[in-house]
């Protein structure tokens, strides 16, 4: 018995001090829980691709909770522009938070959440007869019938794998599910520009980019996350 209570002392010391570690060499923060829906992270960064990059890690605010309503994020915007980090660390923030731990960002404001869906990257599952496409379908099926208000969703790309109208019309479906149905925190990343005119339906959908910076025939990532709509997704560029 004192063997076990002593393992266990270490156990809570050694997180404790590993928590600790982390937040000085990261300059990582204490997060702010709440029994409320607010989700706000302010200069966030991805824990680990910061560790495993040589370049300084650009910061960004998400903001999915305004006056006690919920907040779709449709983010256009060219491959390799950081798209799909920023769905990411978004996720990855809110599991370090409310696993009791410390946040690299300047300040992070975050109601629990109950679930946690992320539909990101692309596998197929060919032994059990299931295409890219299919498996992408059914993770997307599984997020619009299990997801709550208090759920945080992240899609990227979702459609991309059919045809443009049906995988446009798949998208237009599933963001108008999430924000009608469902009311749920959600970030949406997606090549359809067209998605972007659900905006003006919806007032909880909002429209942002990632900066780029086009110098002679170069293209230049830039890494920001800024409100408005990409004018192009710049594809041959990439």
């Amino acid at each position: 018995e004192q063997i076990r209570n002593v393992s266990s002392a270490l156990a809570r010391l050694d997180v404790a001090m590993s928590w600790s570690y982390y937040a000085t060499i990261k300059n990582a923060n204490r997060p702010q829980l709440y029994d409320t829906n607010i989700f706000e992270i302010y200069d966030g960064r991805h824990p680990a691709i910061e560790s495993l990059s040589n370049s300084v890690f650009i910061g960004n605010d998400c903001k999915l909770n305004d006056k006690g309503k919920n907040l779709l994020w449709l983010i256009t915007g060219p491959n390799m522009s950081g798209k799909s980090t920023f769905l990411r660390q978004n996720a990855l923030l809110s599991i370090m938070a409310q696993a009791g731990g410390y946040v690299p960002a300047k300040k992070a404001s975050i109601g629990l959440l109950d679930k946690l869906f992320c539909r990101v990257g692309a596998s197929d599952e060919l032994a059990k007869g299931r295409s890219t496409f299919m498996v992408e379908m059914l993770e997307t099926a599984a997020i619009m019938n299990q997801a709550t208000e208090r759920s945080l969703v992240i899609l990227d790309e979702v459609g991309r794998g059919t045809a443009t109208f049906d995988g446009m019309s798949i998208a237009w479906a599933s963001i108008e599910h999430l924000v009608n149905i469902k009311g749920c925190k959600s970030i949406f990343a997606t090549h359809y520009h067209e998605l972007t005119g659900l905006s003006s339906r919806f007032n909880t959908i909002r429209l942002h980019t990632l900066r780029i910076k086009e110098w002679g025939e170069k293209l230049v990532f830039l890494h920001e996350i800024i409100s408005g709509v990409a004018k192009s997704s710049y594809g041959i560029h990439v």
